[in-house]
């Protein structure tokens, strides 16, 4: 059994039943004398195994069958790219939502391949909320709305399902993904990074309706064209093999858990535990509006500055790694993702809650 809880924001935390099966298939799948790294991709066990994630995906989600299933690499980041390439057929401009981090450079990449229109903005509060659906400013003309529905480093979630009428809407959902139920059918595009709720860094998915495939211009890269990825099962190259492996025990692993239902259940639990303290005490602060908290990064401040780097000696000596909030922030930082067991953010809140009497 673990001796530490993992609050990293990413690569995270996986379920520790996950990495067991994983070690004690190490060097022998199932009986075929290989570890899954040395299988060919081609090979009939790697095809199987590979079919088998997406049906799981496919499950747990309820993904609709004219939506494709891409497993690529790269990053959500490629897909910053990737997206404009694929989904602006020819529009003069798409609608981007401006919420923090991440959503910037969404934007920015967007910008090398047309026009961007920010729909809405929370700069003016420092990206502590997500702006209410009513003060968007959509054009009906736009090729795409595309919003990141988690910044991983604000701490600020959607905790609602964008309305954009028959503008598709794009999501980045790479600290949400498995988080909680999705209608799928809502979105035009859903993608992610496997790193933070799926698996190994490495791998990420993109989920993307059929009509939007196969109006990439020419002189689009071949890796970066959806319809030259969904035509050749995602292997137009080797795919990240291994990465795809441990995705699709952890589809397995959240299927036994009772789904993205359950799961949702625990990670609400879990999150209020935390936020219930935080706004309990004077000694921490959350910035982000409460209708707006993300379930997922769970951003918090000392009232002194100058005391977190003893909260982090402490933190790693009861074995709570990982606080230390994004650079560009600062403060403190705790992803309670799909994984991290309740036990977790009980002992992290029993700490804060000791620092507090020690040092407050």
């Amino acid at each position: 059994m673990r001796q530490i809880f993992n609050f990293s924001a990413g690569p995270a935390v996986l379920p520790e039943e996950v990495l067991q099966q994983a070690a004690a298939e190490m060097l022998d799948w199932r009986g075929s004398g290989q570890s899954v790294m040395e299988m060919s991709h081609r090979g009939k066990e790697y095809m199987g195994i590979h079919a088998q994630a997406e049906a799981d995906l496919r499950e747990l989600m309820g993904i609709p069958s004219n939506y494709k299933v891409l497993f690529l690499q790269g990053g959500a980041t490629m897909q910053f790219a990737a997206i404009p390439m694929n989904l602006l057929r020819g529009k003069a401009s798409a609608d981007y939502v401006h919420t923090g981090e991440w959503s910037k450079k969404a934007i920015k990449e967007a910008k090398l391949f047309g026009k961007v229109n920010i729909a809405a903005s929370a700069e003016d509060r420092n990206f502590t909320y997500v702006p209410a659906r009513s003060t968007w400013k959509l054009d009906p003309q736009a090729a795409y709305v595309h919003v990141c529905m988690n910044e991983t480093i604000g701490g600020v979630e959607f905790n609602w399902e964008p309305e954009t009428g028959e503008v598709p809407l794009v999501a980045d959902v790479s600290s949400t993904f498995l988080s909680r139920p999705v209608d799928v059918s809502k979105y035009g595009l859903i993608y992610g990074g496997a790193q933070k709720n799926i698996g190994p860094a490495g791998l990420t998915i993109v989920i993307v309706r059929e009509d939007l495939i196969g109006h990439a211009p020419s002189g689009t890269p071949t890796m970066l064209d959806f319809k030259q990825q969904a035509d050749n099962d995602s292997m137009l190259n080797t795919p990240p093999t291994y990465s795809i492996y441990i995705a699709g025990l952890v589809f397995q692993w959240l299927k036994r858990q009772g789904g993205i239902a359950a799961i949702e259940k625990r990670n609400i639990e879990k999150s209020s535990l935390l936020y219930d303290y935080l706004d309990a005490t004077g000694f921490y602060a959350n910035p982000v509006d409460k209708a707006d908290r993300s379930r997922m990064n769970v951003p918090f401040t000392l009232k002194d500055a100058a005391l977190d780097d003893d909260f982090l000696a402490g933190a790693k000596a009861r074995n709570l790694l990982q606080l230390k909030g994004h650079r560009s922030v600062g403060g403190m930082r705790a992803s309670i993702y799909n994984a991290m067991p309740i036990e977790g953010v009980r002992a992290l809140v029993d700490y804060m809650r000791d620092f507090e009497k020690q040092r407050g």
